[in-house]
């Protein structure tokens, strides 16, 4: 009887670690590539977050590959003018202050 407890302890043990770092992965975005993406450093004027959204303003939008931005992970994308509207998540803040840093 004890063993069976043992090994449905283990078996719960290892879904747990399975999930977390499911979870992690998501949330671990690549900001380099993303920078890449959205057209290089040299190419991004001003950036914004309003919650899980990060705005940013470009010089030349048609350089920003959004399908490449989707695949890496963003919940969607919204292009008006120069600007790209991009659902990230908590990832959003994090970002701005990586992008920030670049300039």
């Amino acid at each position: 009887m004890k063993m069976q407890y043992i090994i449905i302890g283990i078996i719960l043990i290892i879904i747990l670690l399975a999930i977390l770092k499911a979870t992690k992965k998501d949330a671990n975005l690549d900001f380099n590539k993303l920078v890449e993406l959205l057209g290089g450093k040299e190419n991004i004027i001003e950036t914004e977050i309003n919650l899980s959204r990060f705005k940013v303003t470009l010089k030349d939008v048609s350089k920003a590959n959004k399908e490449g931005i989707q695949k890496l992970g963003a919940k969607g994308i919204v292009e008006i003018d120069n600007q790209l509207k991009i659902i990230l998540g908590p990832d959003s803040k994090q970002l701005k202050k990586y992008i920030d840093g670049l300039k």
